[in-house]
Order: structure tokens, then sequence, then C-alpha cells
């Protein structure tokens, strides 16, 4: 078990990674011929579909790592430098493209229901929050941590479901410029977390840097 700082940074990492209120812009727009019920729906479909691909990731991530022989140590390096090209595209205020393509969006208005893909994937619980749930599954052993973990997700999962219910509020008040700002800020929180799972990544790969 990790000291309960770790699982508060895992919590906020994973809240600026999903950045839900970045996401309001491109919800609006998917969803914007439904009424209030509607959409209502779609967003508690997103947020179902969110936690379901992150608890997965908590417990099968690891094994799917060692079925391709990956080394957690590679994995962290990749992760981090993925969730750093994320960070850097949030902190130009941009939605990151290993998140979401211009394809995918396309793809998206052709279908009936949109909460699965793209919102809850690969918007929301894209890349980036996959390799996060599952770099710190790796930290620590025991129930009790992946508890913690599984927790740590499903908070994550009921502020996104609290952000969207109030979308139509939020979407009147608060300007394109909060957003982006907030959407800033997530980024440079993102960039530092990252930096981390680099560094940690690089003196697994080599020891001697230690």
């Amino acid at each position: 078990m990790l000291e309960y700082s770790e699982y508060t940074k895992m919590l906020i990492g994973l809240i600026a990674i999903l950045n839900p209120v970045g996401a309001i812009p491109i919800f609006i727009s998917l969803t914007s011929e439904l009424d209030l019920s509607e959409r209502s729906a779609v967003s508690k479909v997103v947020v179902y579909a969110v936690l379901i691909i992150l608890l997965l990731s908590l417990f099968v991530g690891e094994l799917v790592l060692n079925f391709f022989g990956i080394t957690i140590s590679s994995f962290r390096v990749a992760g981090g430098l993925l969730i750093l090209l994320m960070a850097i595209s949030m902190m130009h205020a941009k939605t990151s493209g290993a998140k979401h393509t211009a394809e995918e969006a396309e793809e998206s208005e052709k279908k009936d229901s949109i909460a699965v893909v793209p919102l809850a994937t690969p918007l929301l619980a894209g890349p980036g929050a996959i390799s996060t749930v599952i770099l710190y599954a790796n930290k620590g052993t025991g129930l009790r941590h992946y508890s913690i973990i599984a927790i740590v997700i499903l908070v994550t999962s009921t502020v996104l479901f609290t952000i969207f219910k109030f979308v139509p509020y939020i979407s009147k008040y608060i300007s394109q410029t909060g957003l982006n700002v907030f959407t800033r800020i997530m980024g440079l929180i993102l960039a530092s977390i990252s930096i981390e799972f680099i560094a940690s990544g690089i003196k697994g790969l080599f020891p001697t840097l230690m």
C-alpha cells in the first residue's frame, strides 16, 4: 500500500487527464440535437463506460503487459511521454489527438449513440487515463491497495457525473476563455505527473542512474 498522498495525486491526475470541463464543448456539440432527458441518459452511459474501462485497466492491465512481454519500466516511460504530450496540448487549450481524432468525431455523427465512442473512449478514458491506472496499480500490492485505487476511480467517475449533470449551467455561465484557463492549469499539473513517470521508468531501465 502507498502513502495516502500518492492516491490523492492519482485522483488529481485522473481528473486532469479526463478533463471533464474541457470536454464540455465537445459533449454539447455532439448532443446538440438531444433534449434534456436524452442528454442526461447519454451522460450516465458515458460515466458508466468510463468507470468500467478504468476498472478493467486496474485489474487486467498488468496481465496484458505481461502477455506481450512489456516491462513496467518501459511502460512508465511510454505512458509518461504520452501523458506529457496530452499535457502540452492541454496547456495550449487543445484536445489531444491521442484522445480524439477528426475521423472519430466524424464517425460519431453517424451513430445513434455517441456515449461510448467517442465520448467515453477515447475522449475521456483514453490511453492516458488507462496508462495512469496501470502505472499506479503497479506501485503496490494487496487487496487494500487495489481497493483504494478502485475507490479513486469511483470518485473520479462521480466528479465526471456531477460536472456533466451541470452542463447546461456551466455552458451558460462559463465562457470559452474560462474553460481554456482551467484546461491549461490541469495540463500543467499533468505535465508534472508525467515527468515523474518518465523519471521512474528511466531509473528502472538504467539502474546505474540511481
